[in-house]
């Protein structure tokens, strides 16, 4: 009886041992996951400053807010789609230095964008409309693998644009863009056009004609980061592109749009009160 009862004591005395045992492994791998938690929602600019955080998390942390909850993921750009107007209300991208050749792929033929809910707006909305199938996210910027570059002719990519601001100084922006990404070894763009219920439309899907179209450009280079904003209408210009410098805070005002929401907030302030030109094209 004796032997029995300091067996069963035993027994209880190592289950004891073994149930704390397990525990303190328990707590101790939920407190890792509870730092890999806080982690991932706290990362600040810090974390960027001292190369903590990978490309694919700062792509997915410039990410802007979207009014429509729609946001479409593409392998080189993201956008988020407006069903109302037909068209993304923004384009994202990170535009590096190595992306940018000239590789003279064939031209593929616009196609609906299947990953929009209730698929994009047929090109043929644009036809005869007297406005070009304008890309956000340049064809030309896309040009190191023919997969990205098709990829730039999904409809979800495309807004009406007038012919002469298109090719005019619309693509005097873009390759102003290009060579500041060669310049700063990669930048963060976003693209869009200003939409509200009061323009007018084009084609069957009633597609929005944006009259004014704005770019968003956000570096990091050299541990600093700098931003500048472009505002321009839809139409012929030969004004200089500094002319065109507004604010980000102009621009969320006229679209609702928050351009980085996780940003340190006072960061995200300086820089998106600023309409210097020089401090971004200069230093």
């Amino acid at each position: 009886m004796k032997n029995s009862t300091l067996l069963n004591s035993i027994a209880i005395l190592v289950g004891l041992l073994l149930f704390s045992s397990c525990k303190k492994n328990l707590d101790s791998m939920n407190s890792v996951d509870d730092k890999n938690n806080e982690y991932s929602l706290e990362l600040n600019q810090s974390d960027f400053d001292k190369g903590k955080v990978n490309s694919e998390d700062m792509i997915f942390n410039f990410l802007p807010s979207s009014t429509t909850n729609q946001i479409v993921k593409h392998d080189y750009y993201t956008l988020s789609y407006n069903e109302k107007y037909e068209q993304a209300e923004w384009v994202a991208y990170e535009l590096k230095r190595s992306y940018l050749k000239d590789s003279n792929f064939k031209r593929p033929f616009f196609i609906e964008d299947s990953k929009v809910k209730m698929g994009s707006a047929d090109w043929r909305n644009y036809k005869n409309s007297g406005y070009d199938k304008g890309h956000l996210c340049p064809a030309g910027d896309m040009e190191f693998a023919f997969n990205a570059y098709k990829d730039t002719f999904f409809t979800s990519n495309i807004s009406p644009q007038s012919h002469d601001f298109n090719g005019g100084v619309w693509n005097r922006l873009e390759q102003k863009v290009r060579y500041w990404a060669t310049k700063y070894d990669g930048i963060y763009v976003i693209t869009g056009g200003v939409l509200d219920s009061s323009l007018k439309t084009i084609g069957k899907e009633k597609v929005s004609v944006p009259k004014y179209f704005y770019k968003v450009l956000l570096n990091n280079s050299e541990g600093k980061f700098k931003m500048i904003a472009f505002l321009l209408p839809n139409a012929e210009s030969d004004t200089p592109l500094y002319d065109f410098v507004v604010s980000v805070d102009r621009i969320e005002k006229l679209t609702g749009i928050d351009f980085f929401p996780k940003l340190e907030d006072s960061l995200e302030n300086q820089l998106e009160k600023s309409s210097d030109y020089k401090s971004w094209s200069f230093n």
